[in-house]
């Protein structure tokens, strides 16, 4: 084990080793373990797990995510009947866990984590824990560790700790108040104690478990009457090839649990290799040199060649709306309206322009736009096409021999009717809203009609309209208690009040002001909540890590009925923001400025994002509000999800699926969501994605 960096924005080290032990069972928390107790185990690196477990009055769903070879985080929601109101009440709580691994198993030695469950949450769940895993003989899973917090309760010690810094020897009570708070006061503090376990795998399905837990669930048998007393708890696991678990368990000598658990790896998509046509297959140049529209005598500069290459690119879901050719050199512009990986959608380009133009043309100029915008240039030549194309490293070989650049700063050679340009989309929606204490997941399902009508280049009008047909949303009886002005928090009477809805209605103007910048304006009805005006800047160079942008929005509160009326709270916001990418998947951004409620601070967020699209996250807010003043949760923060509809369907396409997960809906830190921020809104199509997936390029 070779130590490569260490304390990384003060949170530990990156460990980096040959091999890992990888967990083949989760627990009832939904992270790597026995039944109840940790392990020292982890997930391969980057799935991500989804567990749902039952026992005796509580339920736990837990999403789980590898987020590095060395570190998962958990996000875990509760049931527990009887929990509140002297046992007549319920509790539905929301926790987070991270664990670290600080040493890998190797043949000689076990491997060592130390994790914290529920260190953001009430504290329901809270302790902390020391582990080590060690496999014998293929078949054999010794598992053995120190706890504390609910992990240090059954035969409890002195915290050893302690022999350190006497301030280890006590555990301050558990005062989350509001919740979502770190406790750090609490962390490892308090009386530890002993837990272990084994595991015996049957064979590659089936693994029989037992554990000597140190939680004596002492909370939940005072106030639920759960009996804990029998420390050992019983278990088998069966796995099946897809991924998914079966768990049943005999617990602590009182009652039975059932577990199902689905881990996937988002590098690989639902239906392997695809279901999309064979890219066209280059045609031998003299054939092409034979075709009808190229007959000696017939300019390169000719209308009909022009439309003949703008019908084969749209068969391959690409509209051109830029041409020219000037002496052995073609360029054209195109919209990618297909293929999720852009690096796709320019070796398509490149291929059908050697199938369809003349000989002479030895080099090709694809430059990739979104709605007019210009965004990123690529240069290819025809020989590096027809002398890589089978080549089994084809499509680097070809990157080395092709050059990426920004694009210029206006689109050149728009073909006269390419623009106005139309497109729409009509079909059903659904939107979840998660965490409500009196209906944990409420839905709406209704007919959504979205459309952007380009009048020129980089000109827009966008809209979103939502026709509700069934819906819980407006069902909450859950009415705002924020001393903050009600910016998002009175989300229900958005609800309750609106029938159809206009979602966004928005003019929109994109341009390139420089080399390497892009600007926005937006004038409309922004969001569900706000209208108003935005304006953005980005300096984001194509082939830098590095992006930094600026925006200043006026905003003012629409009426609950979601139509065309204003309210009368208005604010003035902003944000600088910083994005960087990092080695890998993994993508940091940080914003900067005030939000929606007047209050000034800064969201960090922390992607990871792999190479087919499919995106894991989670954000934090810190603002100049307190805790407090904030109310539930503390502060804002959530994870998020988004995937590629292709990589669901296997069929290429550009829509993903987006879900934010936030453990409550407040006032602080909110910020106002504008469609086509630039950022966002370009990435793809610049240097460093398109370099990051050249591997479609033959696709």
């Amino acid at each position: 084990m070779r130590l490569a960096l260490c304390t990384v924005l003060g949170i530990g080290c990156v460990l980096l080793a040959e091999g890992s032990a990888k967990a083949q069972n989760l627990s009832t928390y939904g992270t790597p373990g026995l039944v109840d107790m940790p392990t020292a185990e982890m997930l391969p690196d980057g799935d991500l797990a989804m567990t749902g477990a039952v026992f005796r009055d509580t339920a736990r769903g837990t999403v789980t995510f590898q987020m590095l070879p060395w570190v998962y985080g958990s996000f875990r929601y509760s049931y527990l009947r009887g929990f509140d109101g002297g046992g007549t009440g319920s509790r539905y709580d929301r926790s987070f866990d991270i664990h670290f691994r600080l040493r890998e198993e190797t043949r000689h030695g076990p491997a060592i984590g130390v994790g914290l469950r529920d260190f953001g949450g009430t504290g329901v769940y809270s302790g902390e824990y020391v582990v080590l895993t060690k496999t014998f003989a293929e078949r054999w899973k010794l598992t053995g560790g120190m706890g504390w917090g609910r992990l240090g309760e059954r035969n409890s010690f002195r915290n050893p700790l302690s022999y350190i810094d006497s301030r280890f020897e006590t555990r301050p009570p558990n005062d989350f108040g509001t919740g979502g708070k770190f406790s750090t006061d609490q962390w490892f503090r308090g009386p530890a104690a002993l837990f272990g376990g084994v595991e015996y795998k049957v064979n590659d399905q089936l693994s029989l478990l037992a554990e000597y837990s140190s939680d004596t669930y002492s909370t939940e048998t005072a106030r639920m009457g759960f009996d804990a007393d029998f420390p050992v708890n019983l278990g088998l696991t069966y796995r099946f090839e897809n991924g998914a678990n079966i768990n049943a368990y005999y617990m602590y000598g009182s009652t039975l649990g059932l577990q199902f658990s689905y881990v996937l790896d988002p590098r690989k998509p639902a239906v392997p290799g695809g279901l999309d046509k064979a890219p066209p297959m280059l045609q031998p140049v003299d054939r092409v040199a034979l075709a009808s529209w190229n007959l000696p005598g017939r300019d390169a500069r000719d209308p009909t060649l022009r439309e003949v290459l703008r019908a084969r690119l749209e068969q391959q879901g690409l509209r051109m709306v830029g041409y020219d050719i000037e002496g052995g050199r073609a360029t054209v512009e195109i919209e990618n309206g297909r293929y999720n990986a852009a690096a796709q959608a320019v070796g398509r380009t490149a291929r059908i322009m050697a199938n369809t133009l003349p000989p002479e043309v030895e080099a090709f100029g694809i430059t990739l736009l979104r709605n007019g915008l210009p965004i990123t240039s690529v240069e290819t030549h025809r020989d590096a096409l027809y002398e890589l194309e089978n080549d089994l490293d084809g499509s680097w070989r070809t990157l080395a021999r092709s050059e990426i650049r920004d694009a210029d700063e206006r689109p050149v050679g728009i073909i006269e009717d390419a623009y106005p340009y139309t497109t729409y989309r009509f079909g059903p929606y659904a939107r979840l809203s998660f965490f409500d204490p009196d209906d944990p997941v409420r839905y709406e399902i209704g007919a959504a009609f979205v459309g952007d009508l380009i009048l020129r280049p980089g000109v827009l009008l966008s809209g979103l309209t939502r026709l509700p047909f069934v819906s819980t949303l407006d069902d909450t009886t859950r009415v705002s208690d924020s001393v903050l002005p009600h910016v998002r928090s009175d989300w229900a009477l958005y609800a309750q009040q609106s029938d159809l809805q206009v979602n966004y209605l928005t003019a929109n103007y994109l341009w390139r002001p420089g080399p390497d910048l892009f600007a926005r304006f937006t004038a409309g009805y922004l969001e569900e909540m706000y209208g108003g005006l935005s304006a953005e800047l980005l300096w984001y160079p194509g082939d830098e890590r590095l992006a930094l942008g600026a925006e200043v929005n006026y905003a003012r509160q629409r009426d609950f009925d979601m139509l065309f009326g204003f309210q009368d709270y208005d604010i003035v916001t902003g944000h600088a923001s910083m994005y960087y990418d990092f080695d890998g998947d993994y993508h940091l951004r940080v914003d900067a400025g005030r939000y929606l409620a007047g209050d000034w601070g800064a969201t960090f967020t922390i992607d990871r994002e792999f190479n087919n699209g499919f995106k894991v996250g989670a954000f934090a807010t810190f603002t100049n509000v307190s805790s407090e003043e904030f109310g539930e949760g503390s502060f804002d923060k959530g994870i998020r999800f988004e995937i590629p509809v292709a990589w669901l369907t296997g069929r290429s396409t550009l829509p993903k699926i987006r879900q934010t997960i936030r453990p409550v809906l407040r006032d602080g830190g909110a910020r106002l969501q504008v469609e086509n921020r630039l950022y966002d809104y370009v990435r793809d199509e610049r240097a460093g994605r398109l370099v990051g997936q050249w591997g479609r390029f033959y696709r």
